[in-house]
């Protein structure tokens, strides 16, 4: 996570020069609300990056492709800064942002290959490798995991691993809380029945 970096200067986000602004009392509570919650915004960045990444290398399975997400994904929060409500949940929101920069770019990879558009089914994967194994089960576990729909594999990591609740980790979808528990309960049946078969 070293490589990893959000010190982007402060004016990476484009706002008008002082001379264009001048002196507009009526204006300066938005400036400020504006540079409230780019601060926000950045002390969550750095607070979260551990999370991004690991939720991107979950979606890439690959360390180079995690690193750019991140990165691209702290770009981007910078850039909609203003959209983040203070006092709500920025790791949600963050991961919000990551999750829909992922599925863009498996759309664009395909339209590259000339396959047109698909489902972020295809290709997502979970690695049981991955830094996050040792919170959340033991390899062989996550080897089981690795052979989930991806809509489930998603929504366990989520919830299992990053500890969401199912209101948060539907959100961060777009899906509704119902989908998500029953992708769960899906997900943990099948995890039963494949321990029960197949428990070396």
């Amino acid at each position: 996570m070293s490589s990893l970096s959000c010190d982007y200067p402060l004016n990476s986000v484009a706002r008008p020069s002082q001379q264009q602004r001048g002196p507009l009392p009526a204006t300066s509570s938005g400036r400020e609300a504006a540079i409230a919650s780019e601060a926000d915004v950045r002390n969550g960045l750095s607070a979260n990056l551990s999370r991004l990444w690991r939720y991107a290398f979950v979606l890439s399975r690959r360390r180079d492709m995690a690193d750019d997400l991140v990165q691209q994904t702290c770009v981007r929060a910078l850039e909609r800064a203003v959209q983040f409500s203070s006092g709500s949940r920025i790791d949600q929101w963050l991961l919000s942002i990551l999750h829909s920069i992922w599925l863009n770019e498996v759309r664009a990879q395909r339209v590259r290959e000339g396959t047109g558009l698909a489902e972020a089914a295809d290709v997502l994967s979970f690695d049981g490798r991955a830094e996050a194994d040792r919170k959340v089960m033991a390899n062989q576990v996550m080897r089981l995991v690795d052979a989930l729909p991806e809509a489930q594999r998603t929504a366990v990591f989520l919830a299992y691993v990053e500890g969401l609740s199912y209101r948060e980790v539907a959100a961060i979808l777009g899906v509704p809380i119902g989908t998500i528990m029953s992708r769960l309960a899906a997900a943990r049946a099948k995890l039963a029945e494949a321990k029960g078969e197949d428990v070396r």
